[in-house]
């Protein structure tokens, strides 16, 4: 099993995608696991408040040298790191255990990286950003690594945790049920049909290609190669 620990300060987030589906009955059967870890449970509040009003628990502040934004402070997220990696399987075998800080200049993240995930660490601790992003000391304290999910930036680290998630749990054996699903591991076209053969729209007919009528396997797979 891969526990996968979330540093986030909005963990239900991610409920309406981890308890649907793969995932859900990934966690279900104990192939996967997922913990969360909110940075503003490890801050107290910074100023007085009245009885009636929640406490105001700040995560951030300007950043030095000016510019745009909030920066997310340092301590409240290596303390958040601090109780995700007292938590994971081997505490004394670091090589278990990868540490991921979400960056749009880090490296980017493939079917090749998520494979190694799933086959060399037990837990997979992601921190995920937000604002104009994290005080980089936290890296003084933890070794990790920067990745990144695409060439774009997104509002917060959120999204980016859920699509490492899922390619590195679907490569779990067991996960998929068949491990042929994994369309990057055989010969799959872009493009796939279904029943009915023929389909009709605003009195236009929409066939299945003959191909993959025929039953001759060798031009499919020919078909399939041209067609990705």
């Amino acid at each position: 099993m891969i526990t996968f620990h979330i540093i986030t300060l909005f963990p239900a987030s991610f409920d309406s995608y981890i308890n649907e589906s793969i995932l859900a009955r990934a966690q279900k059967e104990k192939k996967i696991r997922a913990l969360f870890y909110n940075p503003r449970d490890f801050v107290k509040p910074t100023k007085k408040q009245k009885t009636h009003e929640k406490p105001y628990l700040r995560i951030d502040d300007k950043p030095y040298g000016g510019g745009p934004g909030m920066v997310m402070q340092a301590l409240p997220i290596i303390k958040a790191l601090e109780k995700a990696v007292k938590k994971t399987k081997s505490k004394s075998d670091t090589k278990t255990t990868k540490i991921l800080f979400l960056s749009p200049g880090g490296t980017q993240f493939t079917n090749t990286i998520a494979n190694n995930y799933s086959k060399k660490f037990s837990d997979i601790v992601i921190v995920c950003g937000r604002y104009e992003g994290i005080d980089a000391r936290i890296k003084k304290v933890f070794k990790m690594e920067d990745l990144s999910v695409g060439p774009f930036v997104l509002t917060g680290g959120e999204l980016p945790a859920m699509i490492i998630m899922d390619a590195v749990s679907r490569r779990i054996d067991g996960v998929l049920g068949n491990i042929d699903s994994l369309e990057e591991s055989r010969n799959a076209s872009s493009d796939v049909y279904t029943r009915p053969e023929v389909i009709v729209y605003k009195d236009k007919k929409l066939k299945v290609p003959e191909v993959l009528l025929s039953g001759d396997h060798k031009k499919i797979e020919e078909w399939r190669s041209i067609s990705k």
